[in-house]
Formats: C-alpha cells, sequence, structure tokens
C-alpha cells in the first residue's frame, strides 16, 4: 500500500549548496507529523517540494500514488495539499472573511463569466462561498472577528486565520511552516488543540515544521529530523528525544523537558 505522502531519494541544489540530499520520507495518512533540526538544515526547502515551488535535481515526491514532481503550485492544491509560511502572508487590508474566501478560488464552481454577469448559479454559489468561509472561521475560533481587517487581528488571530485560509481549499493534506512562531504558551497550547480538532474531526492529515519542542513532543504522532540537508533521525516523538545523533545536532546535549524548557525561558 502507497503511502500517503513519499519523498523517495530527493535532492535540492542552489548552485554548489545541497540543501536535501537523498532525503527519503514518509508520511501515513491521519497523523500528525513534524519535520525539525537546526536552522539552515533544509526543512522548508523540503516543503517547498512538496509544494512545487522548487523541482529537485534527484528524487520524486507522491501524494496519494500520483507524482508531484513538475507540478505546479496550484495543480498541487487542486489535489489537496495546501501550506502556510513561516512569515505571515495574509491580505493585510482586506477582512478575515476575505482572506478566507480568497483561499476558495481553487474550489469555485463557476466560470468568469458567471463572475461577470452575475447569473443565478454564479448568486448560489457565492452564496456557498459566504456561508462556507462562515463555517472555518468558526472552527480556527474567529467566527466573531470575520469583518476585523486582517492587520488588526492580534498576532496568535492571524495565525488561525491563516490555516483557516488554507482549510478553504479543502486539503487532504496541510502543511505548516513554524505556525507557533511568535506565540505564547497559551496562544501555542491553543493552537496544539485546534490541531487535534482538525485530524479528528476533520480527517485531515498534519505535517508541521516547528521549533518549539513542547509542541513537537505533545502534538506529533512522528518526528523527522533534518540536519544539514540529510535525516539523521526518525521515529516516535520519545525516541527521536532520546537519539544521540538528535541531541547533538538541535536539542542540545541536555535532554529536553518541561521543566527544562521553562528553566530555560
Amino acid at each position: 500500500m502507497a503511502a500517503f505522502l513519499e519523498a523517495s531519494g530527493v535532492t535540492k541544489r542552489f548552485g554548489g549548496l545541497v540543501a536535501l540530499n537523498r532525503v527519503n520520507f514518509e508520511l501515513a495518512e491521519g497523523r500528525i507529523a513534524s519535520i525539525i533540526g537546526p536552522n539552515g538544515a533544509g526543512k522548508t526547502t523540503f516543503f517547498n517540494v512538496f509544494t512545487g515551488l522548487y523541482v529537485p535535481e534527484e528524487g520524486s515526491v507522491t501524494f496519494r500514488g500520483t507524482s508531484l514532481t513538475g507540478l505546479r503550485p496550484d495543480q498541487i492544491t487542486t489535489l489537496g495539499v495546501c501550506r502556510t509560511f513561516q512569515n505571515i502572508r495574509l491580505f493585510r487590508n482586506m477582512t478575515a472573511v476575505e482572506n478566507v474566501l480568497v483561499g476558495m478560488h481553487a474550489r469555485v464552481d463557476a466560470g468568469f463569466w458567471g463572475a461577470v454577469s452575475r447569473n443565478p448559479h454564479w448568486k448560489r454559489e457565492e452564496g456557498r462561498l459566504w456561508t462556507r468561509a462562515a463555517e472555518l472561521l468558526d472552527v480556527v475560533g474567529l467566527r466573531d472577528r470575520a469583518n476585523e481587517v486582517a492587520r488588526n487581528l492580534p498576532y496568535g488571530d492571524q495565525r488561525r486565520l491563516e490555516i483557516g485560509r488554507a482549510l478553504a481549499s479543502q486539503p487532504a493534506l496541510l502543511l505548516l511552516d513554524e505556525p507557533t512562531a511568535g506565540m505564547t504558551q497559551g496562544e501555542a497550547r491553543s493552537l496544539m488543540a485546534l490541531l487535534r480538532r482538525l485530524v479528528a474531526d476533520l480527517g485531515l492529515t498534519i505535517l508541521l515544521i516547528e521549533h518549539n519542542m513542547r509542541v513537537v513532543m505533545e502534538v506529533s504522532d512522528h518526528v523527522t529530523v533534518l540536519d544539514y540537508g540529510e535525516k539523521i533521525a526518525e521515529g516516535r516523538a520519545a525516541e527521536v528525544q532520546k537519539n544521540p545523533r538528535v541531541i547533538e545536532a538541535y536539542l542540545g546535549r541536555r535532554k529536553w523537558t518541561p521543566r527544562a524548557e521553562a528553566e530555560r525561558a
């Protein structure tokens, strides 16, 4: 049986720099998995390969048995793969609900002339889109802020809005690049609960890049570790936490525990 998402021997170079070196990766459906590693390890490059922003020089990526290699980002989105970025990329001068509506472009059942003429079919479709946008804002906890301009939302709510916009494309696989960056511990806990609900209630599969080790260890079913573009470890969070190469490359020589992290904060 083919993996839900699979990368085989993926290599990506930028001139003389090898950002990814023959990396293999598998993700099972219905899981929350994380990719971790120090800065420059190749994590975001890997995401960019998954989503068609980069084409690897070697290797392949498949999603539900379909090759993603060489496809455009919009084609990959249509197949059911969507992502957020490390830096917030909302339409800052649009409202929360308008941002979510933009995310629905791949699923709109109306053509150009329908939008121009505003025929009955388009009006029905428009009503459906607005209803669905409100539902998605409810999912991410922003229903009461639907008409607020995105730039005026608190930072944590902007992160949630990005997830709501990604959900608007009806993904089966959601890739989140450092979703808790800049969040307080309370906001991060709330986001972890949201991610679990998305898997349980919507049947999503989620892949994270995340530097917050508390989030990684508490929410991930599976963890993959990259260092200098190579995979150095993978497995359950507790197993990876104890791996000597991971401790050396990323977590530091001192074993990670919630208390140790609190002491460093």
